[in-house]
């Protein structure tokens, strides 16, 4: 399981949150932001084609969350691949 920290773009600013990533049944991966102060949550996973779907989440929502946090979840797995690439 992936933790880490990050933030969506909110009408009013940042929201700050951790995502978190979960194998579901059927051996998908799926993520889920969670805000720090409870008021949001949003679950993506990528659909059949391999774009980014949401699957749950909280209202009010903006479409954009999806694509936003679809991009930090990619540079995050990225970084990772390279931090553990270079303590070897």
């Amino acid at each position: 399981m992936e933790i880490f920290e990050t933030a969506l773009t909110g009408s009013d600013g940042l929201i700050d949150g951790i995502v978190t990533s979960i194998i579901d049944t059927a051996n998908n991966e799926v993520y889920q932001f969670t805000s720090l102060d409870g008021s949001l949550y949003l679950t993506i996973t990528r659909d059949e084609t391999g774009k980014w779907i949401r699957i749950a989440g909280s209202d009010p929502y903006f479409s954009g969350w999806t694509d936003e946090l679809s991009e930090k979840i990619t540079h995050s797995t990225t970084s990772e691949s390279f931090d553990n690439n270079y303590q070897e």
